[in-house]
């Protein structure tokens, strides 16, 4: 985004700053997201050392929802006359995106908010939030806020303080609003909120959890991939998981990774194992071997419904006119089941000699293609996700510069977003956002150091 000159709050010195003042979610799906988050309109002012917002008039625009609001904050003193002439040219801009059918009575009547509370509040009940949810989350949002506007230094003392509010939900949608600055190209934003997640993981009991979660999680990747390395076979794999036995989320990840090698000869091996074993640990083993079977069936049942999802909304696409428009509108939905799925059915088509269905998948197929073009360098993505640590992946970063393009970061950011629906691929997720959050670090370093270059 570009950025745009405006006076310090407290010093009245000029900064430079990515200013937003219109969020239109029919021109940009993540607008809503990026306001609810709050981290927008910050600075760091070089001169005197301000951290936080810049007062700015806001209009947003949910044309689904036929609202337009208006905000225009009290602290800058602006008369009546003089806000309508800065909130004019806003509202203006909205009318002109839009073609003359949706030009509806609402856009001639704003909603003015007279608090920027006011203003979210109003969003979210749009979206038919309950006062009771809205009370909920509205907690969360306004944590975040507030930490948005503190300093580094000063952060941890408030975590400490609304730490009760750290939790599952809290760092869900803080997570949201991560992938949808990152998708808007609100790298400040982005930078900001990725921030907040690290400090929110590191000074709060829960965020420890997840931080030792993920360790494990990588631990199983590791000794899977260092297995790998020789030839993964049963025995190994065997050894593996009797190892992880203790540990629910190593056992899990390797389940999750390796269920193509827990076959009905994977469970022989098993048997003879505890056959063959002391009396001490026959029982373990025993236990052990349910809780394999348990879980490899769901496992199995959850690609099973994956798959009957993946083949229901593979079967709405081609009901459609416009195939590849119902594609690109369904892009959310479309995992590595969707297009084994796909694959399947193009076989079956092929097999049967079914022309008119052929073309069809055809067409899905073509349309996946050229979204996933654009900076989808598969072999990079790979090599950066079997980096051990984050040196490993800083170096590849560096190694590869010129391949970390817009294009490459909006591929990472749709790869984490539809990995992270995929269940059993948590692993998996967790490492990308790993990838992405250092990957948006190189970035930014490299475009500071260009334009310090050029100065």
């Amino acid at each position: 985004m570009a950025k745009t000159t405006v006076q310090c709050p407290q010093c009245r010195q000029p900064v430079a700053a990515e200013i937003t003042r219109l969020f239109d979610v029919g021109q940009n799906p993540q607008a809503k997201q990026i306001l609810l988050a709050g981290a927008y309109n910050y600075i760091e002012c070089p001169n005197c050392g301000y951290h936080g917002e810049v007062p700015q008039p806001i209009v947003y625009h949910d044309p689904s929802k036929e609202l337009l609001l208006t905000f225009f904050p009290p602290s800058l003193n602006v008369p009546v006359n003089e806000q309508e002439k800065m909130i004019g040219p806003l509202i203006n801009k909205v009318m002109e995106s839009l073609p003359m059918e949706q030009r509806k009575a609402y856009l001639l009547k704003p909603e003015t908010m007279f608090t920027k509370q006011r203003l979210v509040e109003r969003v979210l009940e749009g979206d038919g939030i309950t006062p009771e949810m809205l009370e909920e989350q509205q907690k969360r949002l306004n944590l975040l806020q507030r930490l948005a506007g503190t300093s580094p230094e000063s952060r941890p003392e408030v975590i400490k303080q609304e730490e009760a509010l750290v939790d599952e939900q809290l760092l869900m949608i803080l997570q949201r609003l991560i992938q949808s600055a990152a998708a808007s190209g609100e790298e400040e934003s982005a930078t900001i909120l990725a921030s907040l997640q690290q400090e929110l993981l590191e000074n709060t009991d829960y965020g420890q959890e997840l931080l030792q979660q993920a360790q494990d999680q990588q631990a199983a990747i590791q000794s899977l991939e260092e297995a790998s390395k020789s030839g993964l076979t049963r025995e190994k794999l065997l050894d593996l998981i009797v190892e992880a036995a203790d540990n629910e989320v190593k056992l899990a990840t390797l389940v999750g990774m390796a269920r193509g090698g827990l076959d009905y000869a994977f469970f022989e091996l098993l048997t003879d194992r505890i056959q063959n074993a002391k009396k001490e640990e026959q029982a373990h083993l025993t236990e052990l071997r349910d809780t394999l079977l348990e879980m490899t069936h769901d496992v199995d049942e959850a690609i099973k419904e994956q798959e009957k999802i993946s083949s229901e909304l593979l079967d709405e696409i081609l009901k459609q006119d416009n195939i590849e428009e119902a594609t690109l509108q369904a892009l959310s939905g479309i995992t590595d089941i969707f297009l084994d799925v796909l694959r399947k059915r193009i076989q079956a088509a092929r097999s049967s000699n079914d022309d008119a269905q052929l073309k069809k998948l055809q067409a899905v197929t073509n349309a996946i293609q050229k979204v996933s073009a654009p900076g989808a360098n598969i072999e990079l993505i790979e090599a950066l996700i079997q980096a051990n640590d984050e040196a490993a992946i800083n170096q590849l970063l560096a190694d590869n510069a010129d391949e970390i393009t817009d294009d490459f970061m909006s591929f990472l950011v749709n790869l984490m977003n539809q990995t992270g629906q995929q269940q059993g691929r948590e692993a998996a997720a967790e490492k990308l956002q790993q990838i992405y959050r250092l990957a948006l670090r190189f970035t930014m370093k490299r475009n500071l150091e260009s334009e310090s270059a050029a100065a």
